[in-house]
């Protein structure tokens, strides 16, 4: 009986300093994770990385994580000279696969992201003091509100949608210009050079494609997926 206790014993110590040393090993791993993601073009915060599953070390010696996530704030997509600020990005990656010297993901078997972003950083991106802001629904279908900056005419605002095109942009386009502008040469042009913006998101991790956006009074939030998902680093 005493050497079952003493068995036990050392079961549990010894269970403990593989629990404790599996912590360890996940912790250094998610942060050389953040470091590499945070070296990526367009993120100017440190990245939050979280690797699910236990116990670690066993996935890393099958060369195969369960699940990665990462959280990331303020991603910069640049396009056109205009710089769209994402206020959030989330992603996991599922069924991830090691590199054959351990040291980097290689590939997702399927990843999913949640990018959220401002009217207010919408506005900056659009510069040249136009305003983007929420418009409401019309016929069970959220919009959004332009005001543009057209000098020698009064101010109005215009009805506009927002749109995924070719799978990696947002799209903001106005519904309709208003016939005052019309009469006028040249006018739609300028009204439409401020209030028609695309953004490319191409600073997804692993290329993901954009789905879907909803439109809300917050903000826009867009959804991205993807299937056999190449990561580097």
């Amino acid at each position: 009986m005493r050497a079952l206790k003493v068995l036990l014993v050392l079961v549990v110590i010894f269970g403990g300093l593989f629990v404790a040393a599996d912590r360890v090993a996940v912790n250094l791993a998610e942060s050389k994770a953040a470091d590499k993601l945070r070296s990526m073009n367009g993120i100017t915060s440190t990245p939050e990385v979280s690797i699910k599953g236990f116990p670690f070390l066993t996935q890393v010696a099958g060369r195969n994580l369960d699940e990665v996530d990462a959280e990331l704030d303020h991603v910069a997509a640049r396009s056109e000279g205009r710089t769209l600020t994402l206020k959030h990005l989330s992603a996991q990656f599922h069924d991830v696969a090691l590199t054959s010297d351990y040291t980097s993901i290689q590939s997702a078997a399927s990843a999913t992201a949640t990018a959220e972003i401002s009217y207010a950083d919408m506005t900056n991106a659009a510069g040249g003091g136009v305003k983007i802001s929420y418009g409401g629904e019309k016929n069970g279908r959220a919009q959004v509100k332009i005001s543009p900056n057209i000098p020698l005419l009064s101010s109005f605002d215009v009805t506009g949608t927002i749109e995924i095109a070719h799978g990696d942009t947002v799209q903001v386009r106005a519904e309709r210009i208003p016939a005052m502008c019309q009469a006028i040469p040249g006018c739609e042009r300028k009204v439409r050079s401020q209030t028609d913006h695309g953004w490319k998101l191409d600073q997804l991790p692993g290329s993901l494609k954009l789905e879907k956006v909803t439109t809300t009074a917050q903000g826009i939030t867009v959804t991205a997926s993807g299937t056999d998902v190449k990561l580097t680093g």
